[in-house]
C-alpha cells in the first residue's frame, strides 16, 4: 500500500472514532456559526469535497451503492449528490455510456408507486401520482442512512429540468406515464407556479413526504433543483419550493440546508431566498463565482464538472482553484461509477463527457487533507499575499488569516521565486505535491517582515503552499 493511500485510511478510521456529544452527533449538517462560508457537521467544521456518480445511486436498482459509499470513504470523500426520480434520462443521452441516471427497462424506481395499467415509456405500468412506492422510501433511506455511517453528505436534488422532449417523456409526471390525468402540458410549463397543469401539488406531496421520511438523518441537504436555468424553472417556483420545505421542517422540528442551484460559470446572486444557505454553480473554473458572492456569507459550491475532456489534471485543478478561492463544496462528476462498477473502475469511451477515476478520488482526498491541516474556519480568500507578479501564465489562489496562516495554489509556477507578504514572525513553509500528497519541501523562516522571498520546488502542473507562524 502506497504510503499516501494508507493516510487517506487512517485519517477516514479516526474521524470515525472521534468521540463526540450526543447533541453534536444528532444535529444535521449545518453552517459554521463563526464562519458561514463553511459546513458545521458532528460539531467540526467541514469542507466538501468529492469525486461521485452521476446522480442514479437510489432512482437505479441495478446501482449497488454500499461499494460505491465504501469507495468514496476510502479515498476520504465526503459527498454525494443524487436525484429524486422526478427526472430520469433515456440511455445513451449526452453521449454518457452506462449512465446510473439513465437505468434499463423496468429498474427504475421513484417515490410514486407503478399502477396495475401497463404502458410506462420505459417499460413496465404507468405509475399512481396519489400512491408512494414503499420500497423507494426503504431504499432512499438505507441509502442515506448508509451515507451517514460513512460521514458522508447527502445532497438531494429535487427536481431537475427537462432539456429535450425525450427527457419529460420519460416523467412519471407527464401524462402519458401516470393514470392520474395530470402532466398533459409542455416540458417548459412543468416547474411554474401558474402553468403547471396540477402538477404543483404533486410537487409539494412529494417534497413533504421525503422531508417526513427523512427527517431524522444528520447528512441531508435538500437541492431545489438541478439547473434551473434551463427548460422554464421560474425563480418564483424555486422561492414557493424552498419556503415549503421551511415550512415542513418546523412542523418535523429540525432544519436541513436548502441549496439552490445558481448557474453555469457564474453569476451576481441578487435577492436571494433567506433560507438558502447553499448557493451552487456548475463548470465554475475559474472560481469567479465564489469572488461575485462571497458577500452574501452563505457557502458557495461547485456541485458538478465535467464536459472538459477526460485528464484528471483538469479536475483535480477545478476542485483545488475553487477551494482555496473560498468555495465550500466541490462534486466532481465521475464517470468512472456505473452499475456493475461501483467501486469506480469503469473504463469509459473517448467519447464521454468528462473524467473520473481511482487516481482522482486519491488526489481530492490528499485537497481535503490538505485544507483540513488548517483552521480554515479562520481565513478568507486573500488578493494581497502574492507581492509583486508570478511568471507569465501562473495563477494562484490564496486563503488566510493573516500572520497565523497561509494556503496558496498555483498553476504552472514551475521552480522560481515568489515573493509573499508576511507580518514579521518565524514560519514553517511547506510544499505540497497535490498528484502524491506528499510534502515535498520543508523549511523554516525567520522574518522580519514585509516582502519574503521563498522558492518552490521543481513542479510540471500545479503546486500547493502551507504557511504557519511558528508555535515557538
Amino acid at each position: 500500500m502506497r504510503r499516501e493511500h494508507f493516510v487517506l485510511l487512517a485519517m477516514s478510521i479516526l474521524s470515525l472514532s472521534d468521540p463526540l456529544s450526543s447533541f453534536a452527533q444528532k444535529k444535521p449538517v449545518s453552517l459554521h456559526p463563526q464562519n458561514p462560508h463553511y459546513f458545521l457537521y458532528q460539531g467540526k467544521p467541514v469542507i466538501l469535497i468529492t469525486s461521485a456518480e452521476h446522480y442514479g445511486a437510489v432512482l437505479n436498482l441495478d446501482f449497488d451503492y454500499v461499494p460505491y459509499l465504501d469507495e468514496l470513504r476510502s479515498k476520504g470523500l465526503n459527498l454525494t449528490r443524487t436525484f429524486t426520480g422526478s427526472y430520469v434520462e433515456p440511455q445513451g443521452a449526452f453521449n454518457i455510456a452506462e449512465n446510473t441516471l439513465a437505468p434499463a427497462s423496468d429498474m427504475f424506481i421513484c417515490p410514486w408507486a407503478r399502477s396495475n395499467v401497463p404502458g410506462y415509456s420505459n417499460g413496465g405500468n404507468k405509475f399512481d401520482l396519489t400512491r408512494w412506492d414503499a420500497s423507494y422510501f426503504s431504499r432512499l433511506r438505507d441509502f442515506v442512512s448508509a451515507a451517514e455511517e460513512r460521514g458522508i453528505i447527502v445532497e438531494l436534488a429535487l427536481f431537475c429540468p427537462f432539456y429535450e422532449d425525450v427527457q419529460w417523456k420519460l416523467s412519471p409526471m407527464n401524462e402519458i406515464n401516470n393514470i392520474n390525468d395530470v402532466g398533459d402540458l409542455p416540458k417548459n410549463d412543468v416547474y411554474t407556479l401558474d402553468k403547471n397543469g396540477g402538477l404543483l401539488a404533486i410537487q409539494e406531496t412529494m417534497v413533504r413526504k421525503i422531508q417526513e421520511e427523512l427527517h431524522s438523518f444528520t447528512n441531508v441537504i435538500y437541492e431545489i433543483c438541478n439547473e434551473p436555468y434551463f427548460g422554464g424553472v421560474t425563480m418564483e417556483w424555486q422561492h414557493h419550493i424552498a419556503t415549503r420545505i421551511v415550512e415542513t421542517e418546523k412542523e418535523l422540528g429540525v432544519k436541513h440546508l436548502i441549496s439552490q442551484n445558481i448557474a453555469n460559470d457564474s453569476a451576481r446572486i441578487v435577492d436571494p431566498h433567506p433560507a438558502v444557505s447553499l448557493f451552487n454553480f456548475h463548470y465554475a473554473s475559474p472560481p469567479v463565482a465564489v469572488m461575485q458572492n462571497y458577500h452574501l456569507n452563505k457557502a458557495i459550491g461547485n456541485n458538478e464538472t465535467g464536459f472538459r475532456g477526460q485528464r484528471d489534471s483538469t479536475y483535480r485543478k477545478e476542485g483545488w482553484e475553487f477551494i482555496i478561492a473560498g468555495g465550500a463544496l466541490y462534486n466532481n462528476l465521475d464517470y468512472s461509477f456505473t452499475a456493475n462498477h461501483e467501486t469506480g473502475d469503469f473504463t469509459y469511451p473517448e467519447k464521454q463527457p468528462g473524467g473520473g477515476s481511482t487516481a482522482l478520488r486519491l488526489q481530492l482526498g490528499y485537497l481535503k487533507l490538505f485544507i483540513n491541516r488548517f483552521d480554515f474556519i479562520r481565513m478568507k480568500p486573500d488578493h494581497t499575499f502574492i507581492a509583486g507578479n508570478l511568471p507569465r501564465g501562473a495563477q494562484s489562489y490564496t486563503l488566510s488569516e493573516p500572520g497565523m496562516q497561509y494556503a496558496s495554489y498555483f498553476l504552472h509556477l514551475g521552480d522560481t521565486g515568489i515573493s509573499v507578504l508576511l507580518p514579521a514572525g518565524n514560519y514553517q513553509i511547506e510544499w505540497m505535491d497535490p498528484v502524491t500528497g506528499i510534502y515535498v519541501k520543508k523549511e523554516a523562516l525567520h522574518h522580519s517582515g514585509g516582502n519574503a522571498k521563498i522558492v518552490s520546488p521543481a513542479n510540471n502542473y500545479d503546486i500547493a503552499l502551507r504557511i504557519e507562524r511558528s508555535k515557538k
